[in-house]
């Protein structure tokens, strides 16, 4: 069992150990936040990372280290104040100014960030919040836009949607758990769409639709608030990686827009909510507009039936391949999310001229 206290005298902490709680609701990695004895000094965040997903830790914090640095400078250059609240601060190891992480004897890799006080995240999602989300993200991407660090793949190929084609195709001709027969229609329905789906790979090898550096986990709750409901800063960095701009816009609103759960058994609550769509889109085209280009914006109704559609492939794979990934808590767990996920891409469809309409109108004020 991993000593906390031991972990934390490693870091290059102001202040000695005092108590250790677990800290969010992550599904990643094991996060505890730990209060210093010394009442005049800050507390910390501790956290395990899990090398199961991210297997490159050297890579991953390499990445986060550019991104904060970076944003830390424009911050600093456009003369914000409070800067320690508006972008995390990485603590690195004691005798060392380049190592941000900490390698157990055990195996465990652990890494420490400076707690941020008086900062609210939520998991329910408003029109206020997406909006207000929205803002966060795209401003995200448009302070990344010129940073020169190369940044890795942390999950390579989270969001390629050929890869995962490719995945579901093999998972089907292997049929390891004997389940193709019973999912013809459902699969008949990703197939005719698959050409369509994979525009965004196309354009990018055409040279038309370039790759950003992009959060790939754009949940409300990666968002910190102050107390007066202004947003601080994007947290949960270890998925900031290259990618189209469509990740972060198509992967929030698969979850905000979604009235319905994500394993609804009910497709009559799966639907895509518009109210949640306009607010994260003229959040998001507030900050993100001055950099987009025009295929970027065109695409954007594009990216917002992918994302449900990727996800359909991803569920259906792991359907067909015996629910050997996601946590299934019955035997046709994720045939049910799979078909959760394509009724909402079914409604985001019905939408698609009324999206562009409005991505137009909020182009043009």
């Amino acid at each position: 069992m991993t000593n906390i206290s031991h972990v934390f005298s490693q870091f290059d902490t102001r202040g000695t150990f005092g108590c250790a709680q677990p800290l969010g609701e992550g599904l990643i990695n094991d996060t505890y936040l730990v209060r210093t004895a010394e009442r005049c000094c800050c507390d910390y965040v501790l956290q395990r990372i899990n090398t199961g997903i991210f297997s490159n830790v050297d890579m991953l914090q390499n990445n986060i280290m550019a991104v904060t640095r970076h944003i830390r400078h424009k911050l600093e250059a456009a003369g914000e104040h409070d800067i320690d609240r508006k972008v995390l601060t990485c603590v690195g190891l004691k005798n060392s100014d380049k190592t941000y992480y900490y390698d157990e004897a055990s195996g465990a890799y652990w890494r420490m960030t400076v707690f941020i006080p008086g900062a609210d995240s939520f998991n329910v999602v408003n029109r206020a919040l997406s909006r207000d989300a929205g803002m966060a993200f795209g401003h995200f991407q448009e302070m990344l836009v010129d940073i020169q660090d190369t940044l890795y793949e942390t999950i390579p190929n989270f969001h390629n949607i050929e890869f995962r084609l490719g995945q579901l195709r093999e998972a089907v001709e292997e049929d390891k758990a004997g389940r193709v027969k019973g999912v013809r229609c459902e699969l008949d329905a990703i197939e005719m769409r698959a050409a369509e789906m994979t525009i965004s790979e196309q354009l990018h090898r055409d040279g038309k639709l370039p790759k950003r550096i992009c959060h790939c986990d754009t949940k409300v709750n990666n968002v910190l608030f102050d107390n007066n409901g202004k947003v601080l800063c994007v947290i949960d960095l270890d998925t900031v990686m290259s990618s189209y701009v469509f990740s972060d816009y198509g992967d929030f609103l698969r979850t905000a827009a979604n009235t319905g759960a994500e394993d609804d058994r009910n497709l009559d609550n799966v639907s895509f909510n518009m109210d949640i769509f306009h607010a994260f889109t003229e959040g998001y085209l507030k900050s993100a507009a001055s950099f987009l280009l025009p295929v970027e914006t065109d695409n954007l109704p594009h990216a917002a039936a992918l994302f449900p559609y990727m996800q359909a492939v991803r569920f259906m794979t792991d359907y067909i391949n015996g629910d050997t990934y996601y946590k299934t808590q019955y035997p046709q767990h994720n045939l049910v999310r799979t078909r959760a996920q394509l009724k909402l891409l079914t409604d985001v469809e019905l939408h698609m001229p009324e999206m562009h309409d409005f991505i137009t109108g909020v182009l043009i004020r």
